[in-house]
């Protein structure tokens, strides 16, 4: 959790006892359409999809967080409700640290936690806007490649869950085409994918089928929420290629 392991270990073990340890699994709806915001989650090792809902049923990812961010950020601008097309699922279960809204509100009122979450909140604009113009400009592969490395650097394993199906509603397109983009990266050597799971065999060729999405994102987060010195995290550290 980046945003725990920003803050000096007095600070951290303070915000750290306001919280519970929660599992979180696959699909689960944290807050749906219009619902109001009564917890936020710190993510460890979960990752959570922000769905907006497109021609009625349509659901369609314009943005995921991990270990980087909390999901329920909105209450902090002062918006106690999700937007009426807006919804948070869990995409990859795992671990979160859960707040109750009002001990977060308290203490987001205070440095250095307030600048924290102000720079995740860049972050996450600026991988909506990013990922906008990836949609519009680049190939499926390599959007396929930018979501299952921002997904690799959250999770810190070498495998993780994840259907074709639900790729498809991450990336707003038919799942033909991402079988077909997972075929060709498949054999390239760089991952493999079947029976529901995803393996990350070759980072480095997976970083260069990838486009300049993945390194912008990974940077402008490395930038905005650096990570301490030392062993205290899992998971690559950052992007390198685009």
């Amino acid at each position: 959790m980046r945003i725990m392991l920003a803050l000096d270990p007095t600070r951290r073990e303070r915000l750290l006892a306001l919280t519970s340890p929660v599992s979180l699994d696959s699909k689960q709806i944290l807050v749906g359409p219009g619902e109001r915001i009564d917890t936020v989650y710190f993510p460890e090792n979960a990752v959570v999809s922000v769905l907006t809902t497109v021609d009625g049923n349509t659901t369609v990812e314009v943005a995921n967080i991990g270990n980087e961010g909390i999901v329920g950020v909105p209450v902090f601008l002062g918006v106690e409700h999700a937007g009426t097309r807006e919804s948070y699922q869990v995409e990859i279960a795992g671990q979160a640290r859960a707040m109750d809204v009002g001990d977060f509100l308290e203490a987001a009122q205070h440095d250095p936690l307030r600048r924290l979450v102000q720079a995740f909140i860049q972050g996450l604009f600026i991988q909506v806007t990013q990922r906008l113009a990836c949609a519009a400009l680049h190939s499926i592969p390599a959007r396929y490649s930018r979501w299952l490395l921002l997904t690799h650097d959250r999770m810190g394993d070498r495998e993780f869950p994840l259907t074709q199906e639900s790729l498809a509603q991450m990336l707003g397109v038919r799942r033909a085409s991402v079988t077909a983009a997972a075929s060709a990266l498949q054999n390239a050597g760089f991952i493999r994918h079947s029976r529901g799971r995803v393996a990350v065999l070759d980072r480095e060729g997976l970083e260069n089928a990838a486009c300049e999405c993945y390194r912008i994102i990974r940077t402008e987060f490395d930038r905005l929420l650096p990570l301490p010195p030392g062993p205290t995290h899992s998971g690559p550290r950052t992007g390198a290629r685009g």
